[in-house]
């Protein structure tokens, strides 16, 4: 399998197709390829395009009534977004940012409408993803509501662990923690509140840092402060 159905055999809602399945989506696709920092989705613009991540990283932004960034969800390797728009005709519920040098493989609505007839296993665990994005975000709103910031700064590093970490006898690397100011617009605090947090937690021997690679030495102790 090259590396390119590797990729699409990762992303949640494939799991259960064969390789000449994959082969089939993957001749829908098109890759297109988003410099740090370009804005790859705009709110409320109509979409007619499913986006899975081949590489990079993408942040999905909304903002408050300040005016303020707040920061939804970080994606990654092998995820995807779009996938609301394409189901309800609706416009865009978010704004999307590459956060660094990103690829995509996009999918135009007509093509991800005849993939789900064609494969009803991915309507399945489509709806199971969507579930999962909505519990998280639920968790995040109450978080918001009823932490103090340093809490939901351990939070959201927790949900970065859960999302992106690597998991090996305990312990959980995240190779790319999201930058400090995006950590901070997720958790709804200040840069400085973020990095004075790293710094507590480092202290106390809950994690280490090598520049943007975490580890959480002892996950289960971890989890049971900010799980």
């Amino acid at each position: 399998m090259n590396s390119q159905l590797s990729i699409l055999r990762e992303v949640p809602i494939f799991t259960e197709l064969s390789d000449d399945d994959l082969a089939v989506i993957m001749g829908m696709t098109v890759r297109r390829s988003y410099p740090k920092n370009t804005m790859i989705v705009i709110e409320e613009d109509q979409g007619d395009t499913l986006y899975i991540i081949e590489q990079g990283t993408v942040k999905i932004t909304r903002l408050n009534e300040e005016g303020r960034e707040v920061i939804l969800a970080i994606l990654g390797s092998a995820e995807f977004f779009g996938e609301m728009a394409l189901l309800d005709g609706q416009g865009r519920s978010a704004n999307v940012m590459a956060i660094e040098d990103t690829v995509l493989f996009t999918l135009h609505r007509r093509d991800f409408l005849n993939v789900l007839e064609r494969f009803p296993s991915i309507s399945i665990q489509l709806l199971r993803e969507m579930t999962s994005r909505l519990r998280k975000s639920d968790q995040q709103i109450k978080s918001l509501s009823l932490s103090d910031a340093e809490h939901r700064i351990g939070i959201a590093i927790h949900r970065f662990a859960e999302d992106m970490g690597l998991f090996k006898m305990g312990q959980v690397v995240i190779n790319r923690l999201p930058y400090q100011q995006d950590i901070a617009n997720m958790a709804g605090t200040s840069r400085e509140t973020v990095s004075r947090m790293l710094k507590n937690l480092e202290m106390k021997g809950l994690v280490e840092r090598e520049g943007r690679r975490l580890i959480i030495r002892d996950y289960a102790a971890f989890s049971r402060l900010f799980g």
